[in-house]
């Protein structure tokens, strides 16, 4: 099948064309007809399948009408849980429509909101936002809702898991009630399909890719190490071949940027993208690489979600999982559009849980390149090797004379050390978040 086949207008196709996008992918063939017909659309989708080609194309080409972009109001409204995401959606959107008259606009926190607004104030058809800014727009009487005939959720479950649940059901009341809606998600928990009920109408669902399925393209690769040895065995990995981009996963923001500064210690050019990175910071990363002026990534799950790079040829789980379903959808990041790719994964003996989990879920074993046993003799010897660590030296004092100080008394010459409880939300704080053939 082709775009010209699902009825594409003519200035889209020549958008698509620029880009070299040939052929539409299974979730762009399902969800575009439904969507140009103008029906409700309930889209069950991993990153990297096209997603927002199948709802943006629809959008654009209902909106490129001169007496509809001549009335005043935002017309459309693409929520999504990241700002990452929310940049990328919104390129994709201007690719898109460059040969129409659509304007969008892309708005997120985490950066002063002026800019924002002054291109609202200047007319959008299309506004691609975060649940918070958009709120607090709103909230300043600077966007009205009343207008939106085309609502798009993105990232249904990611939303849930990042605590945004709330925010969408301040939001959706504030959406006409005669309207399009096109709800895409990579899972459908219970908590996500009672939301998809009460806001959809009759939709049409569409599914491709089960979270199980791992593609033909990619090479999953198994080592077993010791918490020791996984930096060194990163580093084996990542300097194997000098021109392979690549991301690696952490499990903690911590993690991260501990990873990252000892890749950098090893002359490994890299940076970390995590919650806890101004935007800025997480931009400079993104531009860095996609310039190759690095090109290792080492982000957390949820920063690296929306995350779009291009060719991408080596993903490495440095930390397992917490859910095996989670390995599928790092590891999809590479082998896209008929590229190959190469996944290594990092196995402590405490992780062997997990990896029965992800074997068991995927229906394949990963190609271990040692054993357990290997791993545990190495790790053995590497401790073997290391020198001593000195002794710390005791007090000469005799032992009844050092603890002289009362128990519970200050000693002489320092401050009490009072320590504040911990607040128990303390650690809990929220993560902030060239194309193969295929379109996005």
């Amino acid at each position: 099948m082709t775009f010209q086949e699902l009825n594409i207008s003519a200035p889209i196709l020549r958008a698509l064309t620029d880009k070299n996008y040939e052929q539409p992918t299974p979730i762009q063939q399902q969800a575009i007809p439904y969507a140009l017909d103008g029906e409700d659309v309930l889209g069950l989708a991993q990153t990297g399948t096209g997603k927002t080609a199948a709802f943006a194309i629809p959008i654009i080409q209902h909106l490129d009408q001169p007496d509809l972009l001549r009335q005043r109001g935002i017309k459309a409204l693409i929520l999504t849980p990241t700002r990452e995401l929310a940049i990328q959606i919104q390129e994709c959107v201007t690719d898109y429509s460059h040969y129409t008259r659509v304007r969008s606009c892309v708005i997120f926190g985490g950066v002063g909101q002026a800019p924002q607004v002054q291109q609202l104030q200047r007319g959008v058809d299309i506004l691609i936002a975060t649940p918070g800014r958009l709120l607090d727009l709103i909230g300043q009487g600077i966007i009205s809702l009343s207008t939106i005939r085309h609502f798009v959720l993105d990232e249904a479950d990611r939303m849930l898991d990042m605590g945004f649940i709330h925010d969408i059901r301040r939001i959706i009341p504030l959406l006409p009630k005669r309207r399009q809606t096109l709800f895409f998600s990579a899972t459908m928990p219970q908590s996500i399909a009672t939301l998809s009920k009460s806001i959809l109408h009759n939709p049409q669902r569409v599914e491709v890719a089960p979270v199980s399925s791992v593609v033909d393209t990619i090479e999953q690769q198994l080592y077993y190490v010791e918490k020791p040895q996984k930096i060194d065995r990163l580093a084996q990995v990542l300097t194997a071949d000098e021109n392979r981009s690549a991301l690696v996963f952490s499990r903690t923001k911590h993690g991260a940027d501990k990873i990252a500064r000892k890749l950098k210690a090893r002359g490994i050019l890299c940076d970390a993208i995590h919650g806890n990175k101004s935007q800025t910071a997480r931009q400079r990363a993104l531009s860095n690489f996609k310039d190759n002026k690095t090109r290792v990534i080492v982000a957390t799950d949820i920063a690296a979600r929306g995350i779009d790079i291009a060719n991408l040829e080596l993903v490495v789980n440095f930390d397992m999982p917490d859910v095996a379903e989670t390995y599928v959808h790092r590891i999809g990041r590479t082998g896209r559009a008929g590229h190959s790719g190469l996944a290594v994964t990092f196995c402590t003996e405490e992780d062997l849980p997990m990896l029965r989990d992800i074997q068991k879920l995927t229906g394949r074993r990963l190609d271990a390149q040692n054993t357990l046993q290997e791993s545990l003799a190495e790790a053995a010897q590497t401790a073997k090797e290391q020198p001593a660590q000195p002794a710390r030296q005791q007090s000469k004092a005799p032992k009844g004379e050092q603890s002289a100080q009362p128990k519970g008394q200050p000693t002489q010459g320092r401050r009490p050390h009072n320590r504040r409880p911990k607040s128990p939300q303390s650690g809990n704080r929220r993560e902030q978040y060239s194309r193969g053939r295929n379109v996005k």
